[in-house]
């Protein structure tokens, strides 16, 4: 299992319940990653997105309510999606948010795509910074790439202990 992500300078990821950025380049790499296969993420990441599910891709949703979704597969506990997961290669299955997706699973994964945004977005949400953690090491990152406004490095974390 993976994970991608778009962070800002301090690891934020949103403000007020949205993205902190709109960026066309971090788009574009985050369809062409998850095309095709399977995407995890929770209740409110899903109702986050105008249309429903994403397309062309497996939608499952982390949700504790129980609440089922017409597009997309849901589970109400870690032990169901990874029964859910396990059918899939773990390389097709990707985890995109909320916050507490992210920290729910992120150890779980052996991999982070991250999307570095130089810039500081006053977010309310963050995800766990790679840079400080032991267990992860920034194995690639891009040069910088203008985008929207800003500048973004895309990076890949390996997660040592998978």
């Amino acid at each position: 299992m993976k994970a991608i992500v778009a962070v800002d300078n301090n690891w934020g990821i949103g403000l007020s319940g949205g993205l902190l950025f709109r960026l066309k380049e971090d788009m574009a790499f985050f369809r062409r990653t998850t095309l095709g296969k399977v995407v995890v993420m929770g209740a409110k990441t899903y109702q986050s997105f105008p249309h429903g599910a994403l397309p062309d891709r497996i939608n499952i949703v982390l949700d504790d309510s129980g609440k089922s979704y017409s597009d997309a597969l849901s589970v109400s506990d870690i032990p169901s999606l990874l029964q859910s997961i396990g059918q899939y290669n773990a390389d097709d299955v990707f985890v995109i948010g909320g916050a507490s997706v992210y920290k729910q699973l992120l150890d779980l994964c052996d991999e982070a795509f991250v999307t570095k945004v130089d810039a500081c977005g006053n977010a309310d949400v963050f995800f766990p910074d790679l840079d400080a953690n032991s267990h992860w090491r920034l194995a690639e990152q891009s040069d910088p790439v203008p985008d929207s406004g800003y500048t973004v490095r895309f990076c890949r974390y390996v997660n040592e202990n998978r």
